[in-house]
């Protein structure tokens, strides 16, 4: 016994020493390959359903698209308010304007008297795509993979399986290409209806394709546009082309900024559209080419995703001038140096907010967001409401970054929904008052006080705040929802809304038809303890009323097809403008943009003939008084309807460590991880800090076994002792 324990003894040493001795750090969820590597580490709790540019449109999917495609242009990195800039163009575009005969007419032309505008965009040359094997010929100009046999694909699993990689030269072609794929019948592009009213023969060439892909030969699939020609898109010159639309639609420079005006290269087009790489899911939805200083390597998006730096990326530089405070904040240190800085980027999916802050604190993750549950630890408010780290947080170098999102979360009433949208006229009238009497009931003041630790404003219309267009003050305010008294906004009685929920028919919540209770259905995509929260909280609300709210609860995938479908009745969702401008937040309301039968952006399906007049009139206009009017007309109408339950406006909260540097947030511009820069030997040296082991308590274990030895010994020698007494 005592020889075990000598022996247990040693273990325990030399299994200290070898620890104390080793280069890895116990608890690094990491390979210890990437120790002090130039590696972003960041998170992501959805997986992307979509990296194609064509039908890509959420934000947890343009955290990649953005690194990988390149619009022609993009935002300044630095500047407020946004300013664009040149990204793969040249110059800005040069916009000329036309009347019916196709006479040239003067920038100062009233928008009314354009009935086209040209927009001529010339891109830089020696611009390369990432490599890829869409682009490899064997030498004889025959393209390698473009046809690839059973044979072949099965030794084919994922798009890194093919041997041989090629790239080419970026083409005024791939910029056309891609627009004529916004009509193509099976990609169903987000945005097809609202650029259909505007890129000229648009509409046209979806209905040409779809009779085109109707007359393919059997066993074909790729449908190859290059054959088809679009009115509205011209190509110059191998660096030039052109984009007519109708009439004067100054937004237009800003869609030109997003990836769904990204290149694609007819190869991968082509090489994508085979079915035996279909079948095994090697698609442009899955592996996503482009010429951005980022590409995707690896695509599990269940467990991680990873993006490393493009070979091929073109000579591109961090701005020279910014704002004034961003020399003080450190953010013009690398003016003028080569982008972009960080060599990989490793995304690792969370769904959980406990283990995600637990690994930002240690440092395995650079940057985290905060959860109302970890918001007292991470923040402090001082002098004005100003808000500060603590001084734990302080201690460990990391800083907190805000910024006034150009967001707004809503929850949404499916106007097709015959309970909260209505069929008829009659149905439709008591709809509304029951939209209403919600709009009143869900508080979002205390909402925004519990979940959100009061970062966030009540929403009072669509539009947040800093776009053009937004009411603060008395003229701001939702009369419908709030009255102003003392000087502030006071949201209406609980009383007011049971009115309204009787006018409706359903007095103290029961159906006055049926004498059933009301109950309603909210579709959620819902995972953590404190979704649960808010979810129970929501119930409440509705219990005001003595309406039984039931939730179903799916992933995101999931949701979004039933949204598309019309098969949810309320729903929580949100929006980050693409652009600053009023139109983007009021055309998530247009209907012709209804998701349903529309596929559109229009996820209430709301259909209004007024507003809809009005938003074609607003939506072309120049900023002015006359547009502000329009657009406060069009806020009264959505006010009275009631077909988005408000919600609020967040205010962004971000935590960074101290090797995290040039970052100034935004919501605008996605294409940002170029800037950004990674001390790798300071955060290295800062996780071998913060995550020692422990050794003590493996030290009490063999003390704790002698002393519990201690009965076991005494008990065995009376036993022997015993034992030889009556030996003898």
């Amino acid at each position: 016994m005592k020889f075990l324990l000598i022996k247990f003894w040693l273990l325990i040493v030399t299994t200290v020493q070898l620890a104390a001795c080793g280069e890895n750090i116990w608890n690094n969820p990491y390979a210890a390959s990437d120790a002090g590597e130039n590696i972003l580490y960041s998170v992501f709790a959805e997986r992307p359903k979509h990296l194609d540019p064509v039908q890509s449109y959420s934000s947890n999917e343009i955290q990649f698209t953005a690194q990988i495609y390149e619009p022609p242009l993009q935002y300044h990195y630095l500047k407020r308010p946004f300013v664009l800039i040149p990204a793969t163009a040249k110059e800005m575009p040069i916009v000329k304007y036309f009347d019916a005969e196709g006479n040239q007419l003067s920038d100062e032309t009233h928008s009314n008297d354009i009935v086209y505008s040209v927009y001529e965009i010339s891109i830089k040359p020696e611009i390369f795509y990432q490599p890829h094997p869409a682009f490899v010929t064997d030498g004889q100009d025959n393209w390698l993979y473009h046809a690839l046999n059973e044979q072949t694909l099965t030794s084919i699993f994922k798009l890194s399986d093919f041997a041989y990689t090629d790239n080419r030269e970026l083409e005024a072609e791939d910029y056309v290409y891609q627009v004529k794929r916004l009509a193509h019948p099976r990609l169903h592009s987000p945005i097809y209806g609202l650029m259909a009213d505007y890129i000229v023969g648009l509409k046209e060439y979806a209905a040409a394709l779809k009779s085109a892909e109707l007359n393919l030969p059997e066993g074909e699939i790729y449908l190859d546009l290059r054959k088809h020609r679009l009115e509205g898109v011209q190509v110059i010159d191998k660096y030039t082309y052109r984009i007519k639309i109708h009439g004067k639609y100054p937004q237009f420079l800003y869609w030109l900024a997003m990836p769904f005006f990204a290149p694609i290269p007819w190869e991968a087009d082509r090489f994508y559209s085979q079915l035996g790489l279909m079948q095994k899911n090697i698609t442009l939805d899955w592996y996503p080419v482009g010429t951005g200083p980022y590409m995707l390597t690896e695509n599990d998006p269940n467990l991680r995703m990873v993006l490393e730096k493009n070979p091929n990326f073109h000579d591109e530089y961090y701005p020279t001038v910014g704002m004034p405070g961003d020399e003080e904040n450190g953010l013009l240190k690398d003016a003028g140096k080569k982008l972009p800085f960080i060599d990989k980027v490793i995304y690792t999916r969370e769904k959980e907010s406990i283990p995600r802050w637990n690994k930002f604190m240690q440092g395995y993750y650079d940057a985290s967001g905060i959860g109302s549950d970890s918001f007292d630890q991470a923040v402090q408010l001082v002098g004005q409401g100003e808000a500060t780290v603590t001084e734990e947080m302080e201690e460990q170098g990391i800083r907190l970054e805000t910024t006034v999102a150009v967001s707004t979360y809503y929850m949404g009433f499916n106007m097709l929904d015959p309970v909260v949208g209505g069929r008829n006229e009659r149905e439709r009238e008591s709809a509304r008052k029951l939209r209403q009497a919600i709009s009143i009931a869900v508080d979002y003041e205390e909402f925004i006080s519990i979940f959100a630790n009061g970062r966030g404003i009540p929403a009072q219309s669509p539009i947040s705040p800093g776009i053009v267009g937004y009411r603060d003050g008395r003229e701001g305010i939702n009369p419908i929802v709030y009255d102003w008294i003392d000087g502030q906004p006071q949201r209406k009685s609980i009383q007011t809304a049971k009115v309204l929920l009787a006018e409706a028919g359903y007095p103290n919540g029961i159906d006055r038809k049926t004498g059933a209770p009301l109950i309603l259905y909210f579709d959620v995509t819902a995972r953590s303890s404190e979704d649960r929260s808010k979810l129970d909280w929501m119930r409440k609300q509705f219990q005001k009323l003595n309406i039984q709210l039931v939730v179903r609860s799916t992933d995101y995938n999931r949701f979004q097809d039933k949204i598309r479908k019309g098969n949810a009745q309320i729903f929580e969702w949100g929006w980050n403008a693409d652009y600053p401008d009023p139109e983007n937040f009021l055309f998530l309301l247009y209907g012709p943009q209804r998701k349903v039968g529309d596929s559109g952006e229009n996820a209430v399906n709301y259909d209004n003939t007024e507003y809809n007049q009005l938003f074609e009139q607003m939506k072309n206009m120049e900023n002015g008084s006359e547009r502000q009017l329009i657009i406060d007309r069009m806020v009264e109408i959505l006010r009275y309807d009631a077909p988005w339950l408000w919600g609020y406006h967040p205010k962004d909260y971000g935590l960074y460590h101290s090797w995290y540097q040039n970052v100034k947030p935004n919501r605008i511009s996605n294409n940002n991880i170029k800037y950004f820069k990674i001390d790798a030997n300071l955060r290295e040296a800062k996780r071998r800090e913060w995550n020692e082991p422990v050794f003590w308590p493996i030290a009490l274990i063999p003390i704790i076994l002698m002393i519990s030895f201690v009965p076991a010994v005494g008990a065995f020698r009376r036993h022997e002792s015993s034992t030889a007494v009556r030996k003898a």
